[in-house]
């Protein structure tokens, strides 16, 4: 048997780590599913659980006892590791959160005395890219009962594995609270967005900062900005490329607000020799084709390829950030308007002729600001949720014999 050791520890254990196989040190099994043209065995009160809510603490349907007894369906309780045998979950893994019966894409595994759930789990998980490389050639197969029971793994005593399994616990907790917040954020920015703009049909939106009472007016795109399409220089000329000026394509426009470095920069030269423009900050990107209405507003100013038709605001009629927060609207109104014989593209023209409800700038100024603090505090804690699952990658590889 081989003996290694992990490289990082708590203090205090030195021995060395065993192998054993998943199988020798757990009990396993997974479920069935009743007829689904029985009425009688479903809607019952006991948590049916597929592959896809192993990690849940819900689930779609329910059983009855009958539904139970009249099938492979078997029970599982809360604290046993449940693993995703197919389809495209296969290799998912999760402590179960719920009493229930499992279906046959669920393999139910239960450790041994002298074993321990967290830990074996947080293998798991570690693990899952390799066994679905060796098993389904990352496709979309099944894996099997005896496939996890033949899997080997190494194991220091107990009370090392309570402490990894306990540490990992907390991770994971710590990394679904700020999930949760995160979920919760984008929730409420939804709701703003549905009330901080009038819906179809009104003058005034149902929720205001105070002081505003006047209709908003209904104005097109055109006669409150510019819009300004793109271009690219020849490739083919050293002489137009990796100058000073910045220059955008669509697949750099992603989640966040604002941009203020682009991938490649173009010369004056390369600028003078194409139909690229050069863009202020405050510009609002827009993407033209096929992934239509992705946006993100110039922190600096540059130009970008013909994938564009940007937004630039006239500043004594439109904030940028109101439009910015319109994103929504703004996309809609190019996959609606563009259309093209090979592929869906929105001109700038149709895009001067949206029409937009629009209040007087200082409330426009307002709503942006609003929408500008939210969006920062959605991307922050976007950041911190990334970084604790960086972490929590590096813990596993680092905390495990692999």
């Amino acid at each position: 048997m081989s003996k290694m050791t992990p490289q990082i520890r708590f203090q205090g254990f030195t021995d060395d780590w065993e192998e054993r196989k998943l199988g020798e040190v757990t009990t396993s099994y997974s479920g069935g599913t009743p007829s689904a043209g029985n009425a009688s065995y479903y809607q019952g009160d006991i948590p049916f659980i597929r592959s896809g809510e192993i990690n849940s603490s819900t689930t779609e349907l329910f059983l009855t006892e009958e539904g139970l007894s009249n099938s492979s369906a078997k029970l599982v309780e809360v604290g046993d590791i449940l693993y995703a045998l197919y389809g495209a979950t296969s290799g998912e893994v999760g402590i179960s959160k719920i009493n229930g019966a499992i279906n046959q894409a669920v393999l139910a595994i239960k450790p041994t005395e002298g074993y321990e759930s967290q830990f074996i789990m947080q293998w798991l998980k570690l693990q899952k890219q390799k066994i679905i490389d060796r098993y389904l050639q990352g496709g979309q197969g099944n894996l099997s009962g005896s496939i996890v029971k033949a899997l080997c793994l190494e194991f220091p005593n107990l009370e090392e594995q309570q402490k990894i399994g306990a540490f990992f616990k907390q991770l994971d907790d710590t990394i679904a609270l700020h999930q949760r917040k995160l979920d919760l954020l984008k929730e409420q920015k939804k709701g703003f967005l549905q009330k901080m703009f009038p819906k179809n049909g009104a003058r005034v939106p149902e929720l205001r900062f105070e002081g505003f009472t006047d209709d908003w007016e209904e104005r097109k795109l055109g006669e409150l900005s510019n819009i300004v399409g793109g271009g690219t220089p020849s490739t083919s000329n050293p002489e137009y490329w990796d100058g000073d000026i910045d220059w955008y394509a669509p697949a750099e426009i992603g989640e966040q607000s604002y941009v203020s470095k682009s991938k490649k920069t173009i010369t004056e030269l390369g600028l003078k020799k194409s139909s690229a423009r050069i863009l202020p900050v405050g510009t609002v990107l827009f993407t033209s084709r096929a992934g239509i209405g992705n946006t993100a507003i110039l922190g600096k100013e540059a130009t970008t390829n013909q994938g564009f038709q940007s937004i630039v605001p006239d500043q004594n009629k439109l904030d940028s950030y109101f439009i910015y927060s319109r994103t929504n609207a703004l996309k809609r109104y190019g996959e609606v308007t563009g259309a093209g014989s090979t592929f869906v593209e929105v001109s700038g023209k149709q895009m001067s002729k949206m029409s937009i409800m629009v209040p007087e700038l200082s409330e426009q100024q307002q709503i942006g600001s609003f929408f500008k603090q939210l969006d920062n505090t959605i991307a922050l804690h976007q950041r911190k949720l990334n970084l604790l699952t960086e972490q929590k990658k590096g813990f596993l590889q680092k905390m495990f014999v692999s």
